[in-house]
């Protein structure tokens, strides 16, 4: 309940609750907060027991945890009847990994060794392609690019 308060946290609790309801009457107000806590409890757990007993036997491993949506989906995905743990322990992450990474490198190097037999000297000689722009040809000049935008006309907006 109080997991997340620490101790700095805790002592000026303490010290507020001193300085608001004074050293006498301190003790005479802890045993009130844990009578009340204490009656809460019991009040839930009688309350908890009615509804067992009227949802039936058919619920008698039903607990009140399991609402909580984040249990509930925990408890699902364990559950052998839906053969979860077969799929999760046929997937291996590191020979998918390994794949990939072949099947990557081999696409580079083809990539690298095509580029730079067709295009000279495009590619270094280490295998990597060569991204630097290259000047157009005369021939692609003529025709306006995809990329270019219009000229921005100040006056216009």
């Amino acid at each position: 309940m109080f997991n997340d308060i620490g101790a700095l946290e805790l002592v000026t609790l303490v010290v507020l609750a001193v300085l608001v309801f004074g050293p006498d009457k301190l003790p005479k107000v802890i045993q009130d907060v844990t009578r009340t806590i204490r009656k809460i409890r019991e009040f839930s757990d009688s309350a908890k027991q009615d509804i067992r007993q009227e949802l039936g036997p058919e619920f008698k491993d039903f607990e009140f945890e399991d609402l909580n949506p984040k249990t509930f989906i925990r408890k699902q995905l364990d559950n052998d009847e839906l053969g979860l743990k077969e799929i999760r322990n046929g997937f291996d992450l590191k020979k998918e990994m390994a794949e990939v990474a072949d099947a990557v490198h081999s696409r580079d190097t083809e990539a690298s060794s095509s580029s730079s037999s067709s295009s000279g000297s495009a590619g270094s000689g280490n295998g990597r392609i060569d991204m630097s722009k290259k000047p157009e040809s005369p021939a692609k000049l003529d025709k306006p690019a995809v990329d270019d935008r219009p000229p921005f006309d100040a006056d216009a907006t």
